[in-house]
């Protein structure tokens, strides 16, 4: 079934973002997601890399094993089957997960910022999925905070962004917060 089947642990926990079936629950072990910036896009986004960590996702399935649309989606990310421990509902699966390759990875900078509209869309999909104790392991599992946020929610860039209620807004903005994040003006 790895095949047809991927892991998301960003947007694609957010069901609005995308419309692939049987999306479930998941846990990831042996990675974490971290802040990279690729010279395949002018801004940074979620990756993963291996790490003694366990992290929530969504398994899903590709209709027909046809991955022509989601690999443009993730277009700046090599595709990999997960070798590595993956828990839906209770049982063992497999999966395909994407990640930047470290050959194309570089920390973000302030001309390759994290936006802000990105990191909501992420963490309204944790809050739906996983509630408020999901969207916190979320957070404590994500590497990179220091990297620079732009604050984009008046315009956003992000094309897949969503609206949030003022108390997700709230949330998110707390939890930058709390893990010291930078967040500057658009």
């Amino acid at each position: 079934m790895r095949d047809r089947q991927f892991f998301g642990y960003g947007s694609l926990v957010n069901r609005a973002t995308h419309s692939y079936p049987g999306t479930r629950p998941a846990i990831l072990g042996g990675w974490r997601r971290v802040w990279v910036h690729t010279h395949l896009r002018s801004l940074a986004y979620l990756s993963v890399e291996p790490a003694d960590c366990e992290i929530d996702g969504l398994v899903a399935e590709v209709p027909d094993g046809d991955w022509a649309a989601l690999d443009d989606r993730e277009r700046a990310y090599d595709r990999h089957p997960i070798s590595t421990t993956l828990h839906a509902c209770g049982s063992n699966a497999e999966a395909q997960v994407y990640a930047v390759p470290p050959s194309h990875a570089a920390l973000p900078d302030v001309t390759h910022p994290v936006l802000l509209s990105y990191i909501d869309v992420v963490v309204q999909g944790f809050l739906d999925v996983f509630g408020e104790a999901g969207a916190d392991r979320f957070f404590a599992t994500t590497s990179g905070w220091q990297a620079p946020i732009l604050n984009d929610r008046t315009a956003p860039r992000y094309s897949r962004h969503q609206p949030l209620t003022d108390w997700q807004r709230g949330y998110v903005d707390a939890r930058l917060t709390d893990v010291s994040a930078q967040v500057g003006a658009a």
